[in-house]
């Protein structure tokens, strides 16, 4: 474990995960107050599908230049003016007066997010060796189901006692004191944890590091199968994340607290499981092939396929809140695995372009396109029928996932060459 000026990386692990926690509960409450905003401003599905959409659209196009600086620039001090930004627009959130205003405001939060979601990652990974990495973006990523659970928690509960209003100011302002305690982090050296000796890794820091560079990235087939598997999963999971309340309530017939606090239940506990159960299964099997990773996220993602399916049609609480239950904790499996994908593949000090365009690839193909696409079909048929989408994605992204994992090896290869280069000179 490295120690940077006297902050150990189990510090700064907590205090990233502390943030990406705040991150998902900021991004979910507003579907957990889909209900009440539906009833209050008289918006049909396709406006709320867009209200998600909205955030998603903006995050994935800022994503890239903010991934560009983090990679050429001090990264905590981009990470805490991310937090300010969305902390602040999700407060505003419940000022809104129309749709319009809404829509702006969490529009607003994706750029703040943007910044979070490209350079924490690969800030992580050069606190932490290669060999750990898996379990160290599980934890990291435990903040998704997590924060998640907690938003449409709070949204549940906060909703009807304060109003949907209040519920975003409550959960918003907490951002702005963690904005500046990650301000405060330092920044370890790129590509310090890869084992590249002192004066190697030193002239790997000075090399020329030009936008054209990117291409490096775009020529790495694992790198671009799995980013478009995770578009796929990302667009089956996104839909989910934004309808299953309001199909809960609609179709199943429960109570909007009953039907956010159960969710969330659900989500909290199969997301912690299922994320650190792939990400320990991937390391453990990392042992014996370079494809664990996507091997593991693939069974995953085409394992829950059946159990979503039970969950939409069974009428039966005592199956369809079990087969919620497997379906999350399947379909977790993927988070860490196909991140660490990402770092393996990847040059140190292209790391934070790569997930930006990770983040681009995946919700401009995935959750913009989701909320609005389900929303849209339900109004034309039924949200049941239009929550079919979700299983046919997740069968294209299990999919996608084996073919990645047909390549990884000689990437991960290709990458410590590269360094090894720098070594030897």
């Amino acid at each position: 474990m490295v120690n940077v000026t006297g902050l150990t990386a189990s510090t700064a692990l907590f205090m990233l995960f502390a943030v990406n926690l705040l991150n998902y509960l900021d991004r979910q409450i507003l579907f957990a107050l889909f209900p009440l905003i539906q009833s209050d401003l008289r918006l049909t599905d396709t406006q709320l599908g867009l209200l998600g959409s909205a955030f998603m659209i903006v995050y994935l196009i800022a994503a890239p230049l903010l991934g560009l600086l983090g990679d050429r620039r001090p990264r905590p001090a981009l990470l805490g003016w991310g937090i300010a930004l969305w902390s602040l627009a999700t407060a505003l959130s419940g000022m809104a007066k129309t749709f319009w205003h809404l829509l702006a405001a969490r529009a607003t939060v994706g750029i703040g997010e943007a910044s979070y979601g490209s350079i924490a990652p690969a800030l992580l990974a050069d606190w932490y060796p290669p060999e750990r990495r898996g379990r160290i973006l599980a934890l990291f990523f435990l903040a998704i189901p997590a924060g998640s659970a907690l938003g449409y928690l709070l949204g549940g509960l906060l909703g009807p006692w304060t109003g949907w209003r209040a519920a975003f100011f409550l959960v918003g302002l907490p951002g702005l004191l963690a904005a500046y305690a990650v301000s405060r982090l330092p920044d370890p050296p790129r590509g310090g944890m890869e084992g590249v000796p002192a004066e190697a890794l030193a002239a790997y820091q000075r090399e020329p590091l030009p936008i054209r560079s990117t291409l490096v990235i775009l020529k790495t087939r694992s790198y671009v199968l799995n980013t478009l598997a995770m578009a796929a999963m990302t667009f089956a999971l996104g839909g989910l994340a934004a309808w299953v309340p309001m199909f809960l309530v609609r179709v199943k017939g429960l109570e909007l607290g009953a039907a956010n606090i159960g969710f969330s239940a659900a989500t909290l506990i199969a997301g912690i499981l299922g994320t650190f159960l792939g990400g320990w299964l991937g390391d453990r099997l990392l042992r014996r092939t370079p494809r664990a990773y996507p091997l593991v996220a693939g069974a995953g993602l085409l394992g829950g396929i059946p159990f979503v399916l039970l969950a939409l049609y069974a009428q039966d609480p005592t199956l369809y809140w079990p087969a919620i239950f497997v379906a999350e904790v399947l379909i977790f499996l993927n988070t860490s695995p196909l991140n660490a994908v990402i770092v393996g593949v990847t040059l140190p000090r292209l790391r934070a372009t790569a997930f930006a365009l990770n983040i681009f690839v995946i919700h401009a193909l995935g959750d913009a396109l989701s909320p609005t696409l389900i929303g849209m079909l339900s109004d034309q048929t039924d949200l049941r029928t239009a929550l079919l989408l979700a299983p046919a994605f997740l069968l294209l992204a299990g999919g996608l996932c084996f073919l990645t994992a047909r390549h990884i090896a000689r990437d991960t290869a290709a990458v410590s060459k590269t360094l090894a280069r720098f070594a030897s000179h």
